[in-house]
């Protein structure tokens, strides 16, 4: 059966799926183990009859788990200590399915196979590249082998995740950071300009800034305290460092230099999202930013969870965007954004074990289709790997602030501070599915 062009889940055959623009029915191979036919309006009312896939792989359907059948994320890994090459593997429960191995043993055919001798690569790159039928076809048969009542895997196939060592997922090329949160906007703003605290242009375009993609480490990468201008000849290590929680996008297919990606398509050159921590020394920042913005004060450290979420797992999450007050301009408008364009995550940042807020991504100003829509539209291209992150997911409420400069206590990150970032999909009818952890703790 051919899979092209279908754009949703594992599971796209397990799912009536019915957007605001399409409906899309896929059925695959496992159809007798797998319910169907179950009803699942994207950015409206509970899903109706959905009956959760099970994996004889125990632990992916226990209560809570990150990485359910319906999630199946990737990574990059190898043996802890082992001098291996990394390649890629998915997430399954407390495990690591390594897809290349699953390939060398003759588990895959036809595109499934094509997509599957590409994670013997040691990043996502190569398998992005090959478009979406070949990663859906890659899917499609994972969940196949993971499904309840399959005996195909062979001893060595799975790899405990604490006998892993994580890696980038991907060559990342360059790293654009959105400023997208009307409600950290506003609140930093206040800060500093407390009778006008957004800038004229904030709800007229996605703002952004290029950042470092050579400092973009992996969680459980510590976080060295950065040194540099604090104020007119002060130099030293920051005396206020900070985390900010963010959500992330790889760019799966590249765009051409010259021609701006319209919003209408830009959702299909979208991989996969994790999280990330824009580590940020404030008192570097707030020195050098003028006239220019951030430097030294963001560039020294950016981390991000080691497993991307595939778009195809996040559709049956996505939701509403929020409402725009001037409405924007038309290059930025499209009524299937407006509609589904948000996604229900709800974002967690934990300290040394305290939990310090609680938030959630749809509450965020601007999307990730108009942010790529945004970014091309001068002619700029983009190329698979590339990362878009979100800026400081906040919300409305003040537990969802999303750093501490929002909290405004006074506290700042001190030596030994452990921060750790978790997302998580959960909603009425429909299986949670999380994004791992993003930690990282804080050095001298």
């Amino acid at each position: 059966m051919n899979f092209a062009g279908c754009p949703f889940t594992s599971a796209s055959r397990l799912y009536n799926v019915e957007g605001s623009a399409h409906r899309t029915e896929c059925f695959g191979a496992t159809a007798g183990r797998i319910e169907q036919n179950t009803r699942v309006k994207i950015g409206g009312n509970p899903i109706e009859g959905f009956r959760k896939l099970k994996s004889w792989v125990a632990s992916a359907n226990q209560t809570g788990t990150d990485f359910p059948l319906e999630n199946l994320p990737y990574g990059v890994f190898r043996k802890r200590g082992k001098t291996e090459a990394p390649r890629v593997g998915v997430a399954i429960g407390n495990q690591i399915l390594d897809i290349g191995r699953c390939g060398q043993n003759g588990l895959f055919e036809g595109e499934a196979d094509f997509a599957a001798s590409a994670c013997q690569a040691p990043s996502l790159n190569f398998l992005m590249s090959l478009g979406a039928p070949n990663c859906h076809a890659l899917r499609v048969r994972i969940t196949e082998l993971l499904s309840e009542g399959s005996a195909e895997l062979r001893d060595g196939e799975l790899i405990p995740m604490d006998a892993a060592e994580m890696f980038l997922p991907c060559e990342i090329g360059d790293y654009t950071d959105f400023y997208a949160s009307i409600h950290h906007a506003t609140r930093v703003g206040k800060l500093f300009r407390p009778a006008n605290p957004l800038h004229v242009n904030y709800k007229q375009l996605p703002i952004a800034y290029h950042g470092r993609s050579s400092s973009i480490v992996v969680s459980g990468a510590p976080v060295r305290r950065p040194k540099g201008q604090r104020g007119p000849d002060s130099f030293g290590p920051t005396e206020s460092l900070d985390y900010e929680i963010e959500v992330a996008a790889f760019i799966g297919t590249a765009s051409k230099l010259g021609e701006p990606v319209p919003i209408e398509a830009a959702s299909a050159h979208l991989f996969g999202l994790c999280l990330l921590n824009d580590w940020s020394a404030r008192d570097l920042q707030k020195w050098e930013s003028q006239p220019l913005g951030p430097f030294l004060g963001k560039n020294f450290a950016t981390s991000i969870s080691p497993w991307v979420v595939p778009m195809e797992a996040l559709e049956p999450y996505r939701t509403e965007a929020v409402s725009h007050d001037p409405p924007p301009l038309p290059y930025l408008s499209s009524v299937s954004d407006q509609q589904t364009g948000a996604f229900d995550i709800t974002l967690e940042v934990w300290l040394n074990g305290e939990r310090l807020s609680r938030g959630n991504f749809r509450e965020m100003y601007w999307t990730f289709a108009q942010m790529v829509t945004h970014h091309t539209s001068n002619g700029c291209n983009l190329r698979v790997g590339d990362l878009l992150a979100s800026g400081t997911a906040s919300g409305a409420a003040e537990e969802s602030r999303g750093c501490m400069l929002e909290i405004n206590s006074g506290r700042f990150l001190e030596d030994g501070d452990e921060v750790i970032l978790l997302g998580y999909c959960e909603r009425d009818g429909l299986p949670r599915i999380g994004f791992g952890e993003c930690r990282g703790t804080v050095t001298g």
